[in-house]
């Protein structure tokens, strides 16, 4: 691809974790207008500081502290110490996008050298559609933190975001009572679960266990007399590997984009859309996005233009004459018991508030 890409923008996602391990989640924009979803560690961290300061010592303030651009590996606050392990991993989160940000802005030199732009570009677990099994993903809160320390951190209760079904879906709601959707029709979603299924509420006020796959942001754009525009939805999926296009009806992707799949079909070329653009992309350079389609949404760089967004029309190739859409993934649906074992104590508390919204899956 034409130019070498670097990273613009940086947005803490979510805190991954598992009985031993914490990972911090972070969502990347491009110069070249993709974004990618990474996971790095603590210890990745200590290693990327001690790399910038072997290849910018000067920066580093190693010959004079006037001179000092780069940014210092934060250390947790004293209020940290008596937290428990996901409130320092949450405050963690935050001080670290803190500090991915400040070597953006620490001048191109630092932005655009190799070791930044190696350490924020997708790894091969990056790019792995599932996480190690057992893993708790924890998004941080929206909302203004209440008085207290600075940064302190909160973890989001049940607070409704308004998404879009992909396509037709019936399950049954917590009360036992069929739920039915429509292509298009919005749902609020109330709590994102790691399993892929989602506490939903439809405009009949009725409460659900939703499959994520089938949902989607509401596209900003609309079509001719106000209704939804045409072929721009799709189930999300990830390039495992970079993309250069040959003809003038394919895309060109770099490694770890994400792009929203319109039609597939047997012949090895899939129908996708990518940064306000459709054409065709060979279908073994994707797989499932699982990461990101559990942490996508309107949060995430606010602003900044996304992989699919925009208006248009998607059309047919010669190449794919037999395609079809392709139904979104149904999850593996967890017990309710497995659901509540992992919410954090204020959303429980939130449940056990509304006993309605708790049902059984």
């Amino acid at each position: 691809m034409a130019g070498a890409r670097h990273p613009v923008c940086v947005r803490g996602a979510a805190l991954v974790q598992t009985e031993r391990l914490q990972m911090f989640a972070f969502s990347v924009c491009w110069s070249d207008d993709s974004d990618s979803f990474v996971r790095r560690s603590w210890e990745d961290f200590r290693r990327l500081h001690k790399t910038l300061k072997e290849t910018f010592p000067v920066e580093a303030g190693l010959l004079r502290r006037s001179d000092r651009l780069l940014p210092k590996l934060p250390a947790d606050a004293p209020w940290l110490v008596h937290r428990g392990r996901t409130s320092r991993g949450l405050a963690r989160l935050q001080l670290l996008e803190a500090y991915l940000r400040a070597l953006l802005a620490a001048g191109e030199h630092v932005s655009r050298s190799l070791v930044l732009t190696g350490f924020l570009a997708p790894q091969a677990a990056d790019l792995d559609p599932m996480l190690p099994p057992g893993s708790l993903v924890i998004l941080p809160t929206l909302q203004e933190p209440p008085p207290g320390p600075s940064g302190s951190p909160a973890i989001r209760a049940l607070e409704a975001q308004s998404l879009r079904c992909l396509q037709p879906f019936s399950t049954q709601d917590t009360r036992g009572q069929p739920f039915c959707t429509q292509a298009q029709e919005a749902l609020d979603v109330l709590l994102r679960h790691p399993s892929g299924w989602w506490l939903v509420v439809n405009k009949d006020q009725q409460t659900a266990w939703f499959p994520a796959p089938y949902l989607e942001e509401a596209a900003p754009h609309r079509g001719q007399g106000g209704g939804q525009p045409l072929g721009i939805s799709g189930p999300q999926f990830c390039a495992v590997h970079a993309y250069e296009s040959s003809r003038a009806d394919e895309l060109s992707v770099p490694a770890g984009a994400r792009v929203r799949v319109l039609e597939t079909s047997d012949r090895g070329w899939w129908l996708c859309r990518f940064r306000g653009r459709t054409g065709l992309l060979p279908a073994a350079t994707l797989q499932r996005d699982g990461l990101g389609t559990l942490l996508s949404g309107p949060w995430l760089h606010h602003g900044a233009g996304t992989a699919e967004g925009g208006e248009g029309k998607a059309h047919g190739s010669p190449r794919s004459p037999q395609a079809a859409m392709l139904p979104p993934p149904v999850p593996t649906r967890p017990p309710l018991s497995a659901i509540q074992s992992r919410c954090c104590t204020i959303t429980r508390k939130a449940l056990q508030r509304d006993p309605g919204r708790q049902g059984a899956l």
